[in-house]
C-alpha cells in the first residue's frame, strides 16, 4: 500500500514559472502510489490554463476515484471569495482533492474556518517574497476506500499558515474523522513541524522526513498521520521518499506501507 501527499502549487514549475499538464501527470504517474491527497489544486483556474489538475492527476494514476474539493472561488493572491455551493462551481476555483485506485465508499467534506488575521508569508517566485496576506478558508475531503485489506479512511487537507490557527484547525480535522472507519489516515500540508504536528493531533506521523523548499527542503510541512486507533491495521512502514520532480516548491511526500491481509 502507498500513500503519498503533494503541495502541487497548482502545477507551477519553479525552473520557468509555467504550468503544463504534461509535467503534472508525469510527476504524478511517477509516484505509482494507490492514494494520493493533493493541495494548492487548480479548476477552470487561467493561472493554470484552465486545467482540470485534479483530472489530470486521476488519469496519470489510472485511479477511478477522485473528488476536488473548493476552498474558494477565484484566484488565491489576487481575488476571491470563500466557497459556498455548488453554484459557486461555474467560476475558478482553488481547492484539495483526493485520488484513489481504490474505490470509494464514501465521501466526507468538512469546512475549516479561516484565520480572522493577516500574517506574514513568503511567496516564491519573480513578483514575490514576504506578504502580509489574508487566510483562506480551509477543508478536510475524507474517503472510506475499499482497500484490499478491508475498508479503510483516508484523509487530506491544507491547513493555515497561522500559527495557533492551524492547531485548530487540525483538532477540528481529527474530530471529523473520529466517527469514520479505522484505520484512519490524515494527508496533508498542515504548514506545522513534525513536533507540534504529533503533540496537538494525538495521532503517529508515518514518516519524518524534510519537504519544502524542493530544490534542498529544510523542514517537513507535509505529513502522513494515522489515529493510533487500529493502526495496527496499516502494518509497518517498509519506505519513505521526498522524489524530486519537476512542479512545486514542496517535494511530495510518500510511505510504503505493507499491511496485513484482511480475514
Amino acid at each position: 500500500m502507498r500513500l503519498a501527499t503533494f503541495n502541487l502549487l497548482h502545477g507551477r514549475s519553479l525552473s520557468d514559472g509555467n504550468v503544463h499538464a504534461d509535467r503534472v501527470a508525469a510527476a504524478v504517474a511517477d509516484l505509482d502510489v494507490d492514494v494520493l491527497g493533493l493541495q494548492e489544486v487548480d479548476r477552470a483556474q487561467p493561472r493554470s490554463g484552465l486545467l482540470d489538475l485534479t483530472a489530470i492527476a486521476a488519469e496519470a494514476m489510472g485511479a477511478p476515484a477522485h473528488r476536488f474539493a473548493a476552498a474558494v472561488v477565484g484566484t488565491p493572491g489576487e481575488k476571491w471569495q470563500p466557497w459556498r455551493s455548488d453554484d459557486d462551481n461555474a467560476h475558478p476555483l482553488y481547492g484539495i482533492a483526493l485520488v484513489s485506485r481504490w474505490p470509494v465508499l464514501r465521501w466526507q467534506i468538512t469546512q475549516l474556518p479561516a484565520a480572522p488575521v493577516r500574517s506574514p508569508v513568503w511567496i516564491p517566485g519573480p513578483g514575490g517574497g514576504l506578504m502580509m496576506l489574508k487566510d483562506e478558508p480551509r477543508v478536510l475531503i475524507a474517503a472510506v476506500i475499499d482497500a484490499p485489506t478491508g475498508p479503510m479512511t483516508v484523509a487530506n487537507t491544507h491547513l493555515s499558515f497561522v500559527p495557533g490557527w492551524n492547531v485548530r484547525q487540525l483538532r477540528a480535522a481529527v474530530r471529523a474523522l473520529r466517527g469514520l472507519p479505522a484505520p484512519r489516515v490524515l494527508l496533508g500540508d498542515l504548514n506545522m513541524p513534525s513536533g507540534p504536528v504529533r503533540a496537538f493531533s494525538g495521532w503517529r506521523p508515518l514518516a519524518r522526513k524534510a519537504t519544502y523548499p524542493s530544490p534542498a527542503p529544510r523542514a517537513q510541512l507535509d505529513h502522513i498521520l494515522a489515529d493510533p486507533r487500529g493502526a495496527g491495521l496499516l502494518g509497518p512502514v517498509l519506505q519513505v521518499r521526498t522524489p524530486a520532480v519537476g512542479v512545486s516548491d514542496h517535494r511530495p511526500l510518500v510511505v510504503h506501507l505493507d499491511p496485513p491481509p484482511a480475514d
